[in-house]
């Protein structure tokens, strides 16, 4: 096994934890590591994977904008690229995981607050224990999600220089 089949095999182990598709993973790994464009017959054959997984997984890399495709002139066949710079790949997933996960999250958070307004509800029910309770607790979520997505967006504004603006402010806290 070469090193670059370890980390291939490695990131795509990852992945999965990741709640990403391990061959999406692989794709990833592949084009990354070996720093030069492939096209999909080159891929499916490195990993040993069919036509519409390859495509399929190399969509997906594209949609998140990890991945790039490019064309060769004199040739018909799409080739594919992964970004080189660590950080501005981990920033676009990043930002990509928050779309997905967090966003929806905290709208369902909202809808459920505008659930158990007075206005909705009626002054009596809204005034029961248990009614003032949950709302408490997601006005606490709605609070640390808010304040997530303020770190985040320090973040994602420039991966390098955020990440070091994130890691003072946590060691100051601390």
């Amino acid at each position: 096994m070469t090193a670059q089949d370890l980390f291939i095999r490695r990131w795509g182990e990852m992945g999965q934890t990741w709640g990403i598709n391990r061959t999406m993973a692989e794709i990833h790994a592949l084009l990354y590591i070996t720093a030069q464009p492939l096209c999909t017959d080159d891929v499916m054959e490195r990993l040993n994977i069919s036509r519409g997984n390859a495509s399929m997984s190399l969509r997906a890399l594209c949609d998140w904008g990890i991945v790039r495709r490019l064309h060769k002139r004199g040739e018909r066949r799409e080739y594919f690229e992964s970004l080189g710079d660590v950080w501005e790949m981990f920033s676009l997933i990043a930002a990509e995981r928050k779309r997905r996960e967090m966003d929806p999250v905290l709208e369902t958070i909202r809808q459920c607050q505008q659930m158990l307004d007075e206005g909705t509800l009626g002054k009596p029910a809204a005034k029961r224990e248990d009614v003032q309770l949950t709302r408490q607790r997601l006005a606490g979520m709605e609070e640390f999600m808010e304040v997530t997505n303020k770190i985040f967006q320090q973040f994602i504004g420039n991966a390098r220089s955020g990440l070091t603006k994130v890691v003072k402010v946590l060691l100051k806290a601390f």
